[in-house]
């Protein structure tokens, strides 16, 4: 295919999100098999995750229920100080609509107390510890029989828009690859409440804090240019002829590359002959002797 071809079967407006639409009802199913299946595999017998408030958390949950069912997930709401009450509320009326008994745990005491000889702390800075507090909750809740679930969808693993080893650590994510816009669509068919799916993306990691202005773009716009960047493998280039902002593709493109590391195993240096991560590469299910 030329590049004026390529050009011409791309649409030019960001915000058209017909090429990102999705069956929904056959992506329900295959996300639902994936957490019973693969939950199976390792025996494990029930899931476990955070709940914010928010609609990733909310659809994740949903399929949790559907696959496992509601008594095998550990549903757990660790607000911060500063979390907002709407966050609480949204979280216990998620774990109600999918039959989910939801855990409370305030991990102010912890996030303050590491921090109380540390003097003025930067908001992310303080943000990333409470993600990690969060998580390091979930995976002693886990124990000794859970799963511990991923919430990050396409978007925010793409560009990096998450604590490694916070609320991006899990073991087994059933929205990664969903962007924001295509989970948006699969939260309406599993009924995720109207509210939650309304509301401006936010990580509550402090007062007033929404995705799409910490981030300077909205995820309607980043979607569609990641699609053609990743999905289809066209160059910025491309992209830029055929009417998208230049300084959004090549921004985009830019934190794509820088964040990788985020996305993969910590990488090992090969100094044998058989490296994990290099060509130690067994697939998960592999059979056992």
């Amino acid at each position: 295919m030329t590049v004026s071809e390529r050009i011409g079967s791309i649409r030019p407006d960001p915000k058209d999100p017909a090429p990102l639409r999705i069956d929904e009802a056959l992506v329900r199913r295959m996300l639902v098999a994936f957490v019973r299946e693969e939950s199976a595999k390792s025996g494990h017998k029930r899931v476990v995750l955070g709940l914010s408030g928010g609609i990733d958390s909310a659809a994740v949950a949903a399929l949790a229920a559907e696959a496992m069912g509601p008594k095998n997930v550990t549903a757990l709401f660790m607000p911060y100080r500063s979390s907002s009450r709407e966050s609480a509320e949204h979280a216990r009326l998620v774990a109600k609509t999918f039959g989910l008994a939801l855990e409370e745990i305030d991990i102010t005491p912890q996030v303050d107390a590491y921090f109380a000889r540390a003097g003025d702390i930067d908001r992310v800075r303080r943000g990333n510890k409470m993600a990690r507090e969060r998580k390091s909750i979930e995976y002693d809740r886990s124990w000794p029989d859970g799963l511990v679930l991923g919430t990050s969808n396409k978007t925010e693993l793409l560009l990096g828009y998450g604590t490694r080893y916070g609320d991006m650590a899990c073991d087994l994510n059933p929205v990664g690859d969903l962007y924001k816009s295509q989970l948006r669509e699969l939260a309406v068919l599993v009924g995720v409440p109207d509210v939650v799916i309304r509301k401006p993306p936010t990580a509550d990691l402090w007062v007033g804090q929404t995705d799409e202005s910490e981030l300077g773009f909205t995820y309607a716009d980043a979607d569609l240019i990641l699609y053609h960047l990743v999905d289809r493998r066209l160059r910025p280039e491309t992209l830029v002829a055929a009417g998208f902002d230049a300084k959004l593709v090549h921004g985009l493109r830019e934190r794509m590359r820088k964040s990788h590391y985020k996305r993969v195993m910590p990488l090992i240096a090969k100094v044998s002959l058989r490296t994990i991560g290099h060509d130690f590469l067994y697939p998960r299910d592999w059979e056992a002797d």
